[in-house]
């Protein structure tokens, strides 16, 4: 959409779309998802096997091959989410494009996206598998790949994921 900082990497039928709270100032400089050199997240997407290679950051367009999609919570910002303030997400127009292309899993990459999404205090939000999805897709909160957050890393939730997405998780 115009103004959007990063463009949606979403289509109909993914295993499962990660959102984020916003573009990084790194990201949105080089215009691609997770750009930030301390981000872990491309390296993790292949640790946990989702994707067969390490990928660069401007690969993201590729991802839905591998039935992966991206998406943020504020589209039309970028830095810092402590510089977000309730105005600059859209969970109105995050959550139609969610039940627009209806993805098995929504994972949010840290709690903050998951927060403004889901409506839950960050005292109620847990890692891992959420009781309650959104717009028919399983709901998972992962620690955030930033370097920011370094301090919660934690990469056993994002193994959980991985093998919900890939089935060998029982249900």
């Amino acid at each position: 959409m115009d103004g959007d900082i990063l463009p949606d990497v979403l289509e109909p039928g993914l295993r499962v779309v990660f959102c984020g709270t916003q573009a990084g100032a790194a990201s949105a400089r080089r215009g691609a998802y997770y750009a930030g050199p301390g981000n872990k997240f491309w390296p993790v997407l292949h640790q946990i096997g989702l994707v067969p290679v390490k990928f660069h950051p401007e690969e993201f367009p590729t991802l839905p091959r591998y039935g992966i999609g991206l998406t943020d919570v504020a589209k039309r910002t970028s830095g810092p989410d402590s510089a977000l303030r309730g105005g600059h997400f859209d969970v109105a127009g995050f959550t139609a494009r969610i039940a627009a292309n209806r993805p098995r899993i929504l994972a949010f990459n840290g709690k903050r996206a998951a927060q403004v999404a889901l409506g839950i205090s960050e005292g109620r939000l847990a890692y891992g598998l959420q009781a309650h999805g959104l717009a028919d897709a399983e709901t998972y909160v992962l620690p955030s790949t930033s370097g920011a957050a370094a301090g919660f890393w934690s990469i056993e939730p994002w193994k959980q994921l991985a093998m919900a997405v890939t089935g060998t998780l029982s249900r």
